[in-house]
């Protein structure tokens, strides 16, 4: 059986496998109930769906490559890349992902960073202990609801059912500039990072390229980005 813990940010652009599992995770689902008293009945309990999930683990970042036996093996990094990664992260202020693959237990939601925690361990020089603490994230949006007139008054319709709703959010980030390379144009950077290439003429009135400089870009150019 092969485990493994990544996180992972802007939709797996940056990510790290946690080099050694935790012994242990500890996951943390509660009820979300509200009592109420209704006159002549006493007190009642409405159930409102459960809580956000709380999950959190400890364990170290070695200075020296390990292998843990059921893990599949993972590139080596100082431990100053995990948590300088995981403190940037922290300081963005939007959820990550969190992706375990146990036996029993696996998980695979956004989360955000509660709390993040190290330390160098005095028995082993170099190795940094860590505490993270995270919270299941929910993606959520205001939705605007239509108002019909009905008899001359002002009636709010019943929102249509989704049809072919993401089952997972695009928690891509943006780029405010694009640094042309060898071989690219501006339709091949619409459609890199603007999802289609026929965007294009939004880059080049945005950057002023006329259409005589559009075959010659120079590799190196920074483009600024709508």
């Amino acid at each position: 059986m092969s485990y493994t813990l990544m996180l992972s940010y802007n939709n797996g652009a940056e990510r790290i496998f946690l080099p050694v599992l935790p012994e242990k995770i500890e996951v943390n689902q509660s009820g979300n109930s509200k009592s109420y008293d209704i006159s002549q009945l006493g007190e009642v309990q409405v159930l409102t769906g459960h809580k956000l999930l709380d999950i959190s683990f400890s364990g170290i970042f070695p200075a020296h490559p390990l292998y843990v036996s059921g893990q599949e093996r993972v590139p080596f990094l100082e431990p100053s890349k995990y948590y300088h990664t995981l403190e940037n992260w922290l300081s963005y202020q939007k959820p990550i992902r969190l992706t375990f693959s146990g036996s029993t237990l696996n998980l695979d939601l956004p989360v955000s960073i509660e709390s993040f925690t190290y330390s160098e361990s005095g028995g082993a020089v170099g190795d940094i202990s860590y505490t993270l603490k995270l919270k299941e994230y929910r993606f959520y949006a205001a939705k605007k609801t239509p108002v019909e007139q009905s008899g001359g008054a002002a009636t709010a319709a019943a929102p249509a059912a989704a049809t072919n709703a993401p089952t997972r959010p695009d928690t891509r980030v943006q780029p405010k500039t694009y640094t042309l390379v060898s071989g690219d144009s501006l339709w091949k950077v619409a459609q890199k990072v603007l999802g289609s290439g026929t965007r294009y003429k939004e880059i080049q009135k945005l950057n002023g390229i006329q259409d005589s400089e559009l075959t010659r870009l120079p590799v190196g150019k920074v483009l600024k980005l709508p």
